[in-house]
């Protein structure tokens, strides 16, 4: 249906602009995705949008099926995703309210997320040294430049599991690992977006220094949501602005990910899951 598909994180449950066509529910082998998918045109190109965490914010972080969410996003046709998400700073210069276009995860999830399609009689191992598309996020870059936001074009991101935020140990040691910001959903969107050739980029809305900076000292959700309202505004700008000039064709590699990462044998790969992942490996496994 569209190549676009844009995941509102805390905060950004509809886009204003967002001229809607229908929504829909879609069934996947993996169970229910995050709530509905809502299908419109935006900056006159067509989009798919899914709440991560519902509409009302009903889902934990730790919770959410995001093997149905990505796997759905491939249904409906989506080539790329952009991910909005909230964050806290983990480094004095990236300040709360300024973006992050992210380019590295750390995984410090402890709860065993489900965050392959591929774990039920096939194997595949996909390439994942640079985890975000490089063409989507220099869009989101420039977008948010050509605004005169505060963008940052590169940042680690620490996946915690959450939902709670952290201790004032964690903090620390997370700031001498070097890592720019923390979060808890988009390193599993990153990797099952890879498996399944969809482009992803993250665009990271900081809300906070988290705990282990001495003015924040105790990180509120009164403080967190308060930051991220102001930010919503202008993460929805940056994304109109995205794509709009978002080209219809990809020239980057991300459409062949699964060319040469698939190494289960064909003929010992369960028919169910043929069936099933077909429309992710449907061109590599007949």
């Amino acid at each position: 249906m569209s190549g676009i598909g844009i995941i509102g994180g805390s905060g950004l449950y509809k886009i204003e602009g967002l001229e809607i066509i229908k929504q829909l529910k879609v069934k996947t082998p993996f169970g229910e995705p995050s709530d509905k998918f809502t299908i419109g045109k935006l900056e006159g190109k067509e989009v798919v949008f899914l709440p991560r965490h519902g509409v009302g914010h009903r889902i934990s972080p730790s919770e959410i099926n995001y093997r149905a969410n990505i796997f759905a996003m491939k249904k409906l046709g989506v080539q790329r995703i952009i991910s909005v998400t909230a964050c806290g700073s983990l480094k004095e210069e990236l300040k709360p309210l300024d973006f992050v276009v992210v380019d590295q995860f750390v995984d410090r999830t402890n709860h065993g997320r489900q965050m392959t399609f591929f774990d039920r009689g096939m194997v595949s191992h996909i390439v994942f040294s640079h985890p975000v598309c490089p063409q989507l996020s220099l869009s989101i870059y420039a977008a948010g430049k050509s605004l005169n936001l505060n963008m940052h074009k590169t940042g680690t991101y620490l996946n915690m599991e959450g939902p709670q935020f952290s201790t004032l140990a964690e903090s620390k040691l997370y700031c001498s690992w070097g890592m720019d910001i923390i979060g808890m959903t988009n390193l599993a969107e990153a990797k099952l977006c890879r498996e399944a050739e969809i482009c992803y980029s993250t665009l990271a809305c900081i809300t906070d220094y988290d705990c282990w900076h001495p003015d924040c000292a105790s990180v509120t959700l009164e403080m967190v949501m308060s930051n991220l309202q102001k930010n919503v505004d202008n993460a929805k700008k940056i994304l109109c602005q995205t794509i709009k000039g978002l080209s219809s064709q990809r020239s980057c590699s991300c459409g062949e990910a699964l060319k040469f990462a698939i190494v289960t044998d064909r003929k010992l790969i369960p028919l169910k899951v043929k069936r099933d992942l077909n429309i992710i490996i449907g061109k590599y496994v007949k």
